[in-house]
């Protein structure tokens, strides 16, 4: 008799799960048995095809609005319960500091810090209860190593990175695992849009010399949701093919 799927009867929450990273981390939990719940801000259509290709459910709530963290846990808990948070949704305002806007750093703050903030903070509740869950935070290489043009997006994520490291301190006790995922150069519809030849010099500088999938960062959230990192927290997995060395 085959064993049960590692994931099976958990219930996750992926943030920004309409397209590209977050996307694919539904699809791999989903397949890992888990029920997912799929949300998204702006792309109802492919939220809910995704919903009903993975037997999840999709809901539209803005994660930078305070009351997004109540919609999203209130879904996961019709559901069952609330065992695994993935926080992924996250923007960009690209620019040179001397150009960047005061509204350019705090929209890319407000909903990379503090929305993923919010939420860890209300799954947390829950999962104190239960003793148990696991968060995982997307971060990304740009919070390591800096990157021109992103000092807020730099910032935001180097701040995830920080603050998930003293919230695994805080929840270890209650068998609440907290890890991030800091994402290289990932194929999404953002570097699709690229101008070829920058992104030809991208990959002449990572040491795989290609663009990582999105599957190849979903296969690492899967393995921190799962029980196979029962001892594994405060850490950040890098996936970026080498670029960061």
């Amino acid at each position: 008799m085959d064993p049960s799927p590692p994931l099976s009867g958990k219930v996750a929450i992926v943030t920004g799960a309409g397209r590209g990273i977050g996307r694919a981390i539904a699809r791999e939990l989903a397949a890992h048995g888990a029920r997912v719940v799929v949300n998204y801000r702006n792309s109802a259509e492919a939220a809910q095809a995704l919903a009903d290709e993975i037997g999840g459910v999709a809901v539209q709530a803005d994660v930078s609005d305070p009351a997004g963290a109540d919609v999203l846990l209130a879904a996961a808990e019709q559901l069952g319960s609330v065992d695994i948070l993935v926080n992924n949704a996250g923007i960009t305002r690209d620019g040179l500091m001397l150009r960047m806007s005061d509204e350019d750093w705090s929209d890319v703050l407000d909903v990379n810090l503090n929305a993923t903030f919010r939420l860890c903070r209300a799954a947390a509740t829950v999962m104190l209860r239960q003793r148990s869950g696991a968060i995982i935070n997307l971060t990304s290489i740009s919070g390591i190593r800096g990157n021109a043009g992103q000092a807020n997006y730099a910032a935001s994520k180097a701040a995830v990175a920080a603050m998930s490291r003293s919230l695994a301190k805080e929840l270890a006790r209650r068998s609440i695992r907290v890890n991030c995922v800091a994402p290289g150069f990932i194929a999404t519809d953002m570097v699709e849009a690229m101008d070829p030849r920058i992104v030809d010099g991208v990959k002449k500088a990572i040491p795989m010399r290609r663009i990582g999938a999105p599957e190849e960062v979903a296969r690492v959230v899967a393995f921190l949701a799962s029980d196979a990192a029962s001892y594994l927290t405060g850490q950040e997995i890098v996936v970026d093919g080498g670029l960061s060395i």
